[in-house]
Protein backbone atom coordinates (compact mmCIF):
# COMPACT_ATOMS: atom_id res chain seq x y z
CA UNK A 1 0.00 0.00 0.00
CA UNK A 2 2.50 1.97 0.97
CA UNK A 3 4.55 2.00 -2.20
CA UNK A 4 1.71 2.10 -4.67
CA UNK A 5 1.28 5.67 -3.22
CA UNK A 6 4.52 7.00 -3.23
CA UNK A 7 4.34 5.39 -6.81
CA UNK A 8 1.46 7.64 -7.31
CA UNK A 9 2.90 10.52 -5.95
CA UNK A 10 6.06 10.45 -8.01
CA UNK A 11 4.00 10.20 -11.09
CA UNK A 12 2.02 12.34 -10.24
CA UNK A 13 4.44 14.82 -8.99
CA UNK A 14 6.67 13.94 -12.38
CA UNK A 15 3.42 14.77 -14.48
CA UNK A 16 3.82 18.43 -13.13
CA UNK A 17 7.39 19.02 -14.65
CA UNK A 18 7.09 20.77 -18.09
CA UNK A 19 9.52 19.72 -20.31
CA UNK A 20 9.18 20.69 -23.73
CA UNK A 21 10.08 18.52 -27.07
CA UNK A 22 13.08 20.69 -27.72
CA UNK A 23 14.54 20.41 -24.69
CA UNK A 24 14.41 16.35 -25.12
CA UNK A 25 15.43 16.91 -28.17
CA UNK A 26 18.80 19.31 -27.55
CA UNK A 27 19.29 16.66 -24.40
CA UNK A 28 19.09 13.64 -26.14
CA UNK A 29 21.43 14.35 -29.56
CA UNK A 30 24.37 15.12 -26.64
CA UNK A 31 24.20 11.85 -25.36
CA UNK A 32 24.84 10.07 -28.55
CA UNK A 33 24.49 6.66 -27.21
CA UNK A 34 20.89 6.40 -26.58
CA UNK A 35 20.72 6.44 -30.52
CA UNK A 36 20.39 2.60 -29.98
CA UNK A 37 17.14 2.80 -28.54
CA UNK A 38 13.75 1.86 -29.79
CA UNK A 39 11.21 3.80 -30.15
CA UNK A 40 9.80 2.33 -27.16
CA UNK A 41 12.43 1.86 -25.30
CA UNK A 42 12.70 6.08 -25.50
CA UNK A 43 9.78 6.79 -24.42
CA UNK A 44 9.96 4.37 -21.40
CA UNK A 45 13.58 6.19 -20.32
CA UNK A 46 11.71 9.66 -20.91
CA UNK A 47 8.84 8.64 -18.42
CA UNK A 48 11.86 7.37 -16.06
CA UNK A 49 13.42 10.10 -16.47
CA UNK A 50 10.27 12.37 -15.34
CA UNK A 51 9.97 10.74 -12.19
CA UNK A 52 13.68 10.13 -11.11
CA UNK A 53 13.82 14.09 -11.35
CA UNK A 54 10.77 14.65 -9.21
CA UNK A 55 11.73 11.41 -6.80
CA UNK A 56 15.11 12.98 -6.24
CA UNK A 57 16.16 15.81 -3.82
CA UNK A 58 19.17 17.78 -6.31
CA UNK A 59 21.98 20.52 -4.85
CA UNK A 60 24.02 22.85 -6.83
CA UNK A 61 27.18 22.86 -4.97
CA UNK A 62 29.95 25.55 -4.93
CA UNK A 63 27.89 27.77 -6.75
CA UNK A 64 26.54 25.91 -9.55
CA UNK A 65 22.86 26.94 -10.75
CA UNK A 66 20.89 23.48 -11.74
CA UNK A 67 18.87 23.85 -14.64
CA UNK A 68 16.35 21.84 -16.18
CA UNK A 69 18.79 20.97 -19.20
CA UNK A 70 21.62 19.47 -16.77
CA UNK A 71 18.45 17.30 -14.50
CA UNK A 72 17.52 16.21 -17.49
CA UNK A 73 20.58 15.20 -18.74
CA UNK A 74 21.99 13.61 -15.40
CA UNK A 75 18.50 11.60 -14.94
CA UNK A 76 18.46 10.45 -18.70
CA UNK A 77 22.05 8.52 -18.57
CA UNK A 78 21.08 7.49 -14.64
CA UNK A 79 18.11 6.16 -15.38
CA UNK A 80 19.75 4.11 -18.74
CA UNK A 81 21.30 1.41 -16.61
CA UNK A 82 17.92 1.00 -14.68
CA UNK A 83 15.45 1.08 -17.95
CA UNK A 84 14.25 -2.49 -17.57
CA UNK A 85 15.21 -2.84 -13.68
CA UNK A 86 12.81 0.05 -12.20
CA UNK A 87 13.11 2.83 -10.25
CA UNK A 88 13.40 0.70 -7.65
CA UNK A 89 17.32 0.22 -7.62
CA UNK A 90 17.44 3.52 -6.69
CA UNK A 91 15.18 3.66 -3.78
CA UNK A 92 16.40 3.90 -0.03
CA UNK A 93 18.55 7.62 -0.51
CA UNK A 94 17.34 10.81 -2.62
CA UNK A 95 20.49 13.35 -2.51
CA UNK A 96 22.33 14.03 -6.18
CA UNK A 97 24.32 16.82 -5.37
CA UNK A 98 25.72 17.91 -8.64
CA UNK A 99 29.36 20.06 -8.56
CA UNK A 100 30.97 22.61 -11.43
CA UNK A 101 33.61 19.49 -12.38
CA UNK A 102 35.80 18.26 -10.32
CA UNK A 103 35.71 18.80 -6.14
CA UNK A 104 37.71 17.84 -3.38
CA UNK A 105 36.66 15.71 -0.82
CA UNK A 106 39.11 15.29 2.36
CA UNK A 107 39.96 11.81 3.11
CA UNK A 108 41.52 9.67 6.27
CA UNK A 109 43.97 6.85 5.87
CA UNK A 110 45.97 4.74 8.44
CA UNK A 111 49.23 3.23 7.47
CA UNK A 112 50.52 -0.18 8.13
CA UNK A 113 52.08 1.94 11.55
CA UNK A 114 48.96 2.84 12.58
CA UNK A 115 49.77 7.00 11.71
CA UNK A 116 46.35 8.34 10.28
CA UNK A 117 47.37 10.50 7.03
CA UNK A 118 44.67 13.76 5.80
CA UNK A 119 44.53 14.75 2.23
CA UNK A 120 42.66 16.45 -0.30
CA UNK A 121 41.45 13.80 -2.49
CA UNK A 122 40.06 15.03 -6.15
CA UNK A 123 37.44 13.25 -7.88
CA UNK A 124 35.01 13.60 -10.40
CA UNK A 125 32.13 11.48 -8.15
CA UNK A 126 31.61 9.96 -5.53
CA UNK A 127 28.35 7.22 -4.60
CA UNK A 128 27.86 6.94 -0.64
CA UNK A 129 26.32 3.33 0.35
CA UNK A 130 22.57 5.07 1.93
CA UNK A 131 23.80 8.74 1.06
CA UNK A 132 23.81 10.69 -1.90
CA UNK A 133 25.68 11.03 -5.96
CA UNK A 134 28.11 13.11 -6.06
CA UNK A 135 28.29 13.97 -9.55
CA UNK A 136 30.39 16.46 -11.79
CA UNK A 137 29.07 18.04 -14.38
CA UNK A 138 30.80 19.20 -17.57
CA UNK A 139 29.91 21.95 -19.94
CA UNK A 140 31.97 20.51 -22.44
CA UNK A 141 31.97 17.13 -22.81
CA UNK A 142 35.61 16.81 -23.34
CA UNK A 143 36.46 17.96 -20.17
CA UNK A 144 35.51 14.61 -18.60
CA UNK A 145 38.39 13.18 -20.33
CA UNK A 146 36.38 10.42 -21.99
CA UNK A 147 34.65 9.41 -18.69
CA UNK A 148 31.16 8.75 -18.11
CA UNK A 149 30.94 10.34 -14.56
CA UNK A 150 27.12 9.10 -14.50
CA UNK A 151 26.89 6.01 -15.73
CA UNK A 152 29.83 5.18 -13.47
CA UNK A 153 28.58 6.48 -9.98
CA UNK A 154 25.11 5.04 -10.76
CA UNK A 155 26.40 1.66 -11.85
CA UNK A 156 27.79 2.03 -7.73
CA UNK A 157 24.74 2.88 -6.66
CA UNK A 158 23.27 -0.50 -8.56
CA UNK A 159 26.56 -2.53 -6.66
CA UNK A 160 25.63 -1.34 -3.17
CA UNK A 161 22.29 -1.98 -3.10
CA UNK A 162 23.41 -5.10 -1.34
CA UNK A 163 25.99 -3.85 0.38
CA UNK A 164 28.90 -1.79 0.11
CA UNK A 165 30.26 -1.66 -3.55
CA UNK A 166 32.03 -4.45 -4.00
CA UNK A 167 31.68 -5.72 -8.09
CA UNK A 168 28.96 -7.87 -7.33
CA UNK A 169 25.53 -6.09 -7.23
CA UNK A 170 22.29 -7.82 -6.61
CA UNK A 171 21.69 -11.05 -9.32
CA UNK A 172 18.38 -11.74 -10.59
CA UNK A 173 16.68 -14.32 -10.90
CA UNK A 174 17.96 -17.25 -13.17
CA UNK A 175 21.69 -15.61 -13.34
CA UNK A 176 24.32 -17.57 -11.77
CA UNK A 177 26.79 -16.03 -9.10
CA UNK A 178 29.41 -18.30 -9.57
CA UNK A 179 29.39 -17.46 -13.34
CA UNK A 180 29.16 -13.32 -12.42
CA UNK A 181 32.13 -14.05 -9.89
CA UNK A 182 34.29 -16.30 -12.52
CA UNK A 183 33.55 -13.79 -15.79
CA UNK A 184 34.16 -10.66 -13.77
CA UNK A 185 37.14 -11.78 -11.62
CA UNK A 186 39.13 -13.55 -14.40
CA UNK A 187 38.61 -10.19 -16.46
CA UNK A 188 40.03 -7.93 -14.03
CA UNK A 189 42.83 -10.13 -13.22
CA UNK A 190 43.85 -9.39 -17.05
CA UNK A 191 42.59 -6.39 -16.89
CA UNK A 192 44.86 -5.42 -13.75
CA UNK A 193 48.02 -7.32 -15.47
CA UNK A 194 47.22 -5.27 -18.61
CA UNK A 195 47.48 -1.86 -17.04
CA UNK A 196 50.16 -2.90 -14.57
CA UNK A 197 52.16 -3.60 -17.56
CA UNK A 198 51.87 -0.25 -19.11
CA UNK A 199 49.11 -0.97 -22.06
CA UNK A 200 47.15 1.75 -23.34
CA UNK A 201 44.26 0.44 -22.57
CA UNK A 202 40.82 0.85 -24.56
CA UNK A 203 38.99 0.75 -20.66
CA UNK A 204 39.60 3.21 -18.05
CA UNK A 205 42.51 1.77 -16.36
CA UNK A 206 40.98 3.27 -13.59
CA UNK A 207 38.99 -0.12 -13.59
CA UNK A 208 42.04 -1.47 -12.74
CA UNK A 209 41.75 -0.01 -8.91
CA UNK A 210 39.12 -2.37 -6.90
CA UNK A 211 36.69 -5.18 -8.55
CA UNK A 212 34.08 -2.49 -7.90
CA UNK A 213 35.62 -0.13 -10.29
CA UNK A 214 36.16 -2.56 -12.61
CA UNK A 215 32.16 -3.24 -12.41
CA UNK A 216 31.71 0.60 -12.90
CA UNK A 217 33.98 0.76 -15.77
CA UNK A 218 32.59 -1.97 -17.45
CA UNK A 219 28.92 -0.80 -17.25
CA UNK A 220 30.11 2.86 -18.74
CA UNK A 221 31.60 0.80 -21.68
CA UNK A 222 28.55 -1.68 -21.99
CA UNK A 223 25.96 1.57 -22.56
CA UNK A 224 28.73 3.70 -24.49
CA UNK A 225 30.87 1.75 -26.28
CA UNK A 226 29.45 -2.03 -26.46
CA UNK A 227 31.18 -3.44 -29.42
CA UNK A 228 34.63 -2.74 -27.58
CA UNK A 229 33.54 -3.92 -24.13
CA UNK A 230 32.27 -7.38 -26.08
CA UNK A 231 35.69 -7.74 -28.20
CA UNK A 232 37.76 -7.45 -24.96
CA UNK A 233 35.84 -9.24 -22.42
CA UNK A 234 32.57 -10.90 -23.63
CA UNK A 235 31.64 -12.92 -20.71
CA UNK A 236 31.74 -9.83 -19.05
CA UNK A 237 29.46 -8.53 -21.35
CA UNK A 238 27.16 -11.18 -21.24
CA UNK A 239 27.06 -10.74 -17.55
CA UNK A 240 26.02 -7.27 -17.92
CA UNK A 241 24.03 -8.44 -20.62
CA UNK A 242 21.95 -10.28 -18.30
CA UNK A 243 21.96 -8.31 -14.88
CA UNK A 244 21.33 -5.01 -17.09
CA UNK A 245 18.23 -6.44 -19.39
CA UNK A 246 19.73 -4.98 -21.89
CA UNK A 247 22.45 -5.72 -25.17
CA UNK A 248 23.15 -2.38 -26.68
CA UNK A 249 25.50 -3.88 -29.56
CA UNK A 250 22.68 -5.51 -30.64
CA UNK A 251 21.01 -2.53 -31.96
CA UNK A 252 24.79 -1.64 -33.74
CA UNK A 253 24.95 -4.66 -36.00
Amino acid sequence: MIRSLQNWWRQRQAAKLDIPESLWTEVEANLPFLAHLSPADRIHLRTLAREFIADKEWTGAQGLQLTPRIQLAIALQACLPILHLGLAWYAGWVGIIVYPGDFVIPRQMMDADGVVHEFDDEVMGEAWHGGPVLISWYEQPEDADGINVVIHEFAHKLDMKNGEADGLPPLHEGMSRKEWIEAMSTAFADFQQRVDSGEDTLLDPYGAELPSEFFAVASEAFFETPAMLLSEYPAVYEQLQLFYRQDPNRHLQ
